[in-house]
């Protein structure tokens, strides 16, 4: 077979990168590497596989319909999930830079980058609370009798016992217009965060059992991020595998559950009309963003210590498509149990069984706990043990983001300082959830300092990268650096349906936003004044940075500093001497070879742009 120089100049650069990494040349920054691949593959699954998939997805599948849910879910993955991951794990690794600083592929998109900061640390805050809220059901799983199996006096008498085993209370009698309630949900609602019904007269003192959880939480993410990628590279390999032995076993009690068929069933059972609900696609949106931490910084930042050949595509197939998988595993798990508990409260409706969002986790999956004959303190160390090893995962490569992004603006930092500062505000921070009023605020948090900032700014990157940098600039990159031709499925979704479609199911939800409310109930105005201010704070960082980028380097006018402003600095492209040098002539030989056809051609110039769409080079 004919070889081009470009070829030989392509596997030449294969091989420079195959070597040591003291082949270096010039690099501005030593910037450490995974020990190894697959450190880098279990630590993206550990990552994307977390509490997004037990707690979050069942939760929002069901306040969407159930089984409806799943449809678009799946084709928001192929339109947006995928081709957002794939690119992010491109620029981390491309670059060997973080999240911020990758945007020196388009400079005055830098407030993209902080943008995701921001909603990141918003993320850390509430994801540490479910840690401690872990770390507490985790304690109390010790103690002879399982202290939410059975109702207390004070609970008032619609508390049917969770454990069924004993003590059975007539609940036939009770008045049909008052719901009942199983005593794990009100052993988490009265004695673990004691919530308040509003929160007018304040949020509360936060208790100092979970406290002491959330300060214990802290110090485990700091031992575990404290040396970088050698550390958590090596933990990734227990963080990402042993929670499947417990979610299997988990889904093997839940469907032998009286009544979990109904729930299942409900789970997988589509009502079609909702496909036309424009919120259920939104929220399949968040959900893709939520799990796979997309948007977010992490993908981008833990790709960044790859060595420049490695096969991230390999590796963004298998894990988003794990995570569907593991998504689904716990949706039927959750359904399951759901069911079960519609049957022991004589509930006809599934979606009438649980109110509180975030408690879902912490009250269907005790309940079926409770429901075990044979050591249940047993498998509820384990299954706590595991949902803390799932909101481990995800936090440390979340906070290993801002670490990163850090370490990258001030260089003389040490990581481990770095880190343990950041632990430190972390925790003093996430106090606030653990507070009688603390899920109030969580929810709050969620929605306008993580949903709506991390959908603004990700279509921003995805239009700063296709339509600015240029879609097939970026696939001479990618071309460049895997050795394989960019799809055209690849190049439709980047350039045209991931953008387009973000950008009517964004425009919409907002036309179409109602007030805040948590378990039917209104937030104070306060309260929502305070999260439109930190979804401004979020939105505005992109502005307000490229407005900085343009001001700092004027040139001649505010159009050619505006033109200037979106061009590649020369700051972007591979960090190694070699390959930048083989790069910038495997891109001077694309251009060429497009200017040619251009040249060549006698279509009209629109028809030829859009035969460049189909052809990278």
């Amino acid at each position: 077979m004919a070889v081009t120089n470009g070829d030989v100049g392509i596997e030449m650069t294969r091989k420079r990168s195959k070597g040591s990494e003291s082949n270096t040349v010039n690099d501005t920054i030593e910037r450490p590497n995974w020990s190894n691949g697959l450190e880098f593959l279990m630590s993206c699954i550990s990552m994307s596989v977390g509490l997004g998939n037990v707690w979050r997805f069942p939760f929002t599948a069901y306040e969407n319909g159930g089984g409806a849910f799943l449809i678009p879910y799946i084709i928001v993955l192929f339109l947006i999930g995928k081709p957002m991951y794939y690119l992010e794990m491109i620029l981390g690794q491309f670059s060997s830079k973080g999240s911020v600083k990758i945007w020196s592929v388009c400079p005055s998109f830098l407030g993209v980058g902080y943008g995701q900061a921001l909603a990141t640390i918003c993320i850390i805050t509430y994801y540490s609370s479910l840690l401690a809220l872990t770390l507490y059901y985790l304690a109390v799983s010790c103690q002879s009798v399982l202290p939410w199996t059975h109702c207390r006096p004070e609970w008032g008498s619609y508390c049917v016992d969770s454990n069924p085993i004993g003590r059975v209370r007539d609940v036939t009698t009770l008045n049909s217009t008052i719901q009942l309630q199983s005593s794990s949900e009100m052993y988490f609602l009265k004695e673990v965060i004691k919530e308040k019904e509003d929160i007018y007269d304040g949020l509360g003192e936060p208790g100092w059992k979970l406290t002491i959880s959330l300060f214990v939480s802290w110090v485990v993410i700091f031992l575990v991020i404290m040396r970088g990628v050698k550390s958590s590279g090596k933990a990734a390999y227990f963080l990402a595998l042993f929670p499947y032995v417990i979610l299997f076993a988990l889904l093997v009690r839940a469907v032998t559950l009286e009544g979990a068929v109904n729930g299942i069933m409900f789970f997988l059972e589509p009502n079609w009309s909702e496909l036309l609900n424009p919120k259920v696609w939104k929220e399949a949106v968040v959900q893709c963003f939520f799990s796979l931490a997309v948007g977010f910084g992490p993908i981008v930042m833990f790709s960044s210590y790859n060595r420049f050949d490695h096969c991230i595509y390999r590796d963004a197939m298998i894990v988003t498509s794990l995570d569907t998988l593991t998504s689904l595993l716990a949706g039927i798990s959750i359904f399951g149990i759901l069911g079960n508990l519609a049957h022991n409260l004589q509930i006809t409706d599934i979606k009438d069984v649980v109110k509180s969002g975030t408690g879902l986790a912490f009250i269907s999956y005790p309940d079926a706990i409770a429901k075990f004959r044979a050591v249940p303190q047993m498998f509820a160390v384990l299954f706590f043990f595991m949902l803390f090893v799932l909101g481990v995962g995800s936090i440390v490569a979340l906070h290993c983001t801002i670490v990163t992004v850090i370490c990258d603006q001030f260089k003389s930092l040490r990581y481990w300082k770095v880190a343990l500062l950041t632990s430190i505000c972390g925790f003093l921070a996430s106090i606030i959830y653990v507070t009688p009023g603390g899920q109030w605020i969580l929810n709050l948090v969620d929605y306008y300092g993580g949903t709506y900032v991390i959908f603004g700014l990700a279509i921003l990157e995805t239009v700063g990268i296709s339509w600015i940098y240029g879609i097939n600039s970026f696939c001479d990159d990618v071309k460049f650096m895997t050795k394989r031709e960019v799809s055209l499925y690849w190049r439709a979704c980047w350039a045209v349906l991931t953008p387009i479609s973000m950008i009517i199911i964004f425009v919409y939800s907002l036309s179409t936003i109602k007030p805040l409310t948590y378990s039917g109930k209104l937030y104070p105005n306060s309260a929502n004044v305070s999260g439109w201010i930190l979804f401004a704070i979020g939105m505005s960082q992109f502005p307000l940075w490229a407005m900085w980028y343009i001001w700092l380097h004027w040139n001649e006018g505010l159009w050619k500093s505006i033109k200037s402003s979106v061009k590649a600095s020369p700051k972007w492209g591979p960090s190694n001497a070699l390959d930048r040098k083989e790069w910038i002539a495997f891109k001077a030989k694309c251009l060429e070879q497009r200017s040619e056809r251009s040249s060549n051609s006698k279509l009209s110039q629109f028809r030829q742009k859009v035969q460049n769409f189909f052809r990278s080079s």
